[in-house]
């Protein structure tokens, strides 16, 4: 082994996702490619404050930012938006996508079956083509900009129009 091979091997370790934060009323999936480090350290689904998934759901709602992982729960909650990463572990170098090796991924069907969900939206390019791999879902499945703060093309107008789509609109 060199020495990049070395400095490699321990800067990728294998991780493991979290669970789906999902309910039975949940109408829409939200599903990531893998949590980052940030997130990671909190324990709950983008937890980097640089990412621009709760300003964007969030204030689709008309609501601000839950200060904590509890107040986001309860958001998710009475929205009734579950939740999910595509790959729930996997290797990968810090936060990554392209990193991402050797990966399990999650069984977002049976998740289907136990919520009435009416569309998936994955955040970013790596969760769809992840999540397109598997079996076919039985309901709209979305490829959305990334909400990741290393994406210079997001668009939150993108992200309404799907909200509606799901929600209408909550002018």
């Amino acid at each position: 082994m060199n020495a990049e091979q070395g400095k490699r091997a321990l800067d990728e370790e294998k991780v493991t996702g979290f669970e789906p934060f999902a309910f039975s009323d949940s109408r829409l999936l939200i599903l990531g490619s893998f949590p980052s480090v940030k997130s990671r350290a909190l324990g709950f689904y983008y937890g980097n404050p640089q990412n621009r998934f709760w300003k964007t759901v969030c204030g689709f709602f008309h609501e601000d930012v839950p200060a904590d992982v509890d107040g986001k729960k309860d958001f998710l909650r009475r929205r009734k938006i579950a939740l999910w990463d595509v790959v729930t572990a996997c290797s990968i170098t810090g936060s990554s996508d392209a990193s991402i090796r050797e990966e399990e991924t999650a069984d977002v069907a049976a998740l289907l079956r136990r919520c009435p969900v009416e569309a998936v939206l994955c955040n970013g390019k790596t969760a769809y083509s992840l999540l397109m791999r598997g079996e076919a879902l039985p309901v709209r499945t979305v490829c959305m900009p990334s909400t990741s703060p290393a994406n210079p093309r997001f668009s939150a107008d993108i992200w309404r129009a799907e909200l509606t789509r799901v929600f209408g609109d909550q002018r």
